[in-house]
């Protein structure tokens, strides 16, 4: 393989490992703000209980996601300098945003959702998990506008460097706002929320499911699967919303990303496939079932009006057609499915009738994979049907911008073994962490959830209860970990046994 087939693979594994992570995360940390918000309400234990478990598991997931992501940006200095070297104004400016404005407000309000159990009252702690969800919303936003600006670019012209006494193009912000809602950015980002709010729902749905099928934690179960349904069912119908206006706005900026994911190879009325194999040499879909002049309909409400097929597209700036079909197929079958499933599941959730039909709970303990599944097949769908492009050609106040070809975005000096022996080590590496990813999520989900959690401190009226709890650490008096009572010491269990043998603590 030469060198750009061997990075672009490199790059693939990469972000597509890692994009197991932050899906995820922002899910849990709707559901996470939810029940925390139903504990703030009912002072109900089960609850508490709840908060406490999520809360570990989206710990986990958060550690993941964030030594994976570290990579991803090592990547572009090594495998693609040239490209760096174009987008780096544009990039430089997105990354660093995300890092000030998202990632400190997630990690750091991160610290008070996990350790601060017992050392913060209930508000304060309702209001760091909403911090910490909301960081996570915003990381998604920084990463899903850098993205989309290469998809899309605006807000930016084109200038010219000598590197290496050589002419070299680099793209420069001229306008900061246009460059954050370029035309593709909001479409985007929306289903791409949407995409993980549906994950998160079926992970808890999942592990409930597994623990209702089991036996164990029945009430906390129940809870928990009822709002991971309904959390799936309203953002499943959500996504079709989301999914058709990105479809819409795709048919106007990049034809040529459409005609692949529809297997649309000339010019004219387009039928919706369902199911096909695309086969380039023949133009054609093989054993596919179409809806006659759906596409058309979609994209112009007129069943006769043509869309722009392939045969439009110069030769050398066609993407190929196979990969970014079945993926856009697979994205969207699955998506049906999950409106399918939690729209049939809703009705038996009156009276628990759900809790009792064990084959769907089985089917429930599954579905995750499926909406891991979908997540990456979009995003392999939108960075397949964007080929030959790393970056767009666009228009900018009437001028012609170029745009940036993958295989000019490789770095120089890097070459095929080097790249091939990255993958190697990266292939160990990640395959080392998944199944330490499992083992300690499998190990969280067996432990389940704590039956009688500590009650945290109550919050005075004038709010200094977060306050007293970080004045309390200057003297080292107690821990960040455990509950204290108006002595500023509370008797564990352990100190208990310890007064009733005689001891002193």
């Amino acid at each position: 393989m030469d060198v750009e087939i061997l990075s672009r693979l490199q790059f693939a594994g990469t972000i597509m490992f890692h994009y197991l992570f932050p899906p995820l995360t922002i899910g849990l940390g709707l559901i996470m703000v939810i029940i925390e918000g139903i504990w703030l309400k009912t002072r109900d234990e089960t609850w508490n209980a709840a908060a406490r478990f999520w809360t570990r598991i989206f710990a986990l997931n958060f550690a993941l996601g964030v030594s994976t992501g570290i990579v991803m940006e090592f990547e572009f200095g090594t495998n693609w300098a040239a490209y760096s070297r174009f987008v780096g104004d544009v990039f430089g400016s997105a990354l660093a945003a995300e890092g000030i404005f998202a990632f400190f407000l997630e990690s750091g309000f991160l610290a008070v959702l996990v350790f601060g159990w017992d050392r913060v009252g209930p508000k304060m702690h309702f209001f760091s998990a909403l911090m910490v969800f909301l960081g996570s919303c915003f990381s998604a936003v920084w990463i899903v506008v850098a993205n989309s600006w290469q998809q899309t670019p605006a807000g930016y012209h084109i200038v010219e460097q000598v590197v290496h006494g050589e002419i070299m193009p680099r793209a420069e912000i001229t306008d900061f706002w246009a460059m954050i809602f370029n035309p593709s950015s909001v479409d985007r980002l929306t289903h791409t929320l949407v995409g993980a709010m549906i994950l998160g729902g079926l992970f808890v749905c999942s592990v409930s499911a597994w623990y209702l099928l089991k036996g164990r934690h029945e009430q906390f179960a129940r809870r928990c699967f009822t709002i991971g349904v309904v959390v799936a069912a309203v953002f499943s119908l959500l996504a079709l919303v989301t999914g058709h206006d990105q479809a819409h706005q795709v048919s106007e900026t990049q034809p040529a990303k459409l005609a692949a994911y529809e297997g649309h190879f000339e010019t004219g009325p387009a039928d919706l496939y369902l199911f096909g194999w695309p086969d380039a040499e023949t133009q054609e879909v093989k054993y596919g079932l179409a809806i006659p002049g759906m596409l058309s309909f979609l994209v112009h409400w007129d069943f006769d009006e043509p869309v722009t097929g392939l045969n439009d597209i110069p030769a050398d700036e066609r993407p190929r057609v196979w990969l970014p079909f079945q993926m856009y197929h697979l994205m969207i079958g699955l998506g049906m499915g999950f409106i399918g499933l939690t729209l049939f599941t809703l009705p038996l959730l009156k009276g628990g009738r759900v809790f009792r039909m064990r084959w769907l709970l089985w089917v429930y303990v599954f579905a995750v994979l499926g909406a891991f599944a979908a997540n990456q097949a979009g995003w392999i769908a939108a960075e397949t049907g964007r080929q030959p492009w790393i970056v767009y050609p666009s228009v900018q106040g009437g001028v012609p911008m170029q745009g940036l070809r993958t295989s000019d975005g490789l770095s120089e000096s890097v070459g095929a073994g080097q790249v091939a022996w990255s993958i190697a080590m990266f292939g160990a590496i990640y395959l080392l962490l998944f199944a330490v990813w499992i083992f300690v999520l499998n190990s969280k989900i067996q432990h389940g959830p704590d039956p009688h959690p500590h009650q945290p401190p109550e919050e005075s009226e004038d709010g200094a209860g977060y306050l007293a709890s970080a004045a309390g650490r200057v003297g080292h008096t107690d821990s960040m970990t455990d509950a204290k009572t108006g002595d500023n010491r509370e008797t564990t269990p352990a100190a208990a046994r310890l007064a009733g043998e005689g001891g002193a603590p």
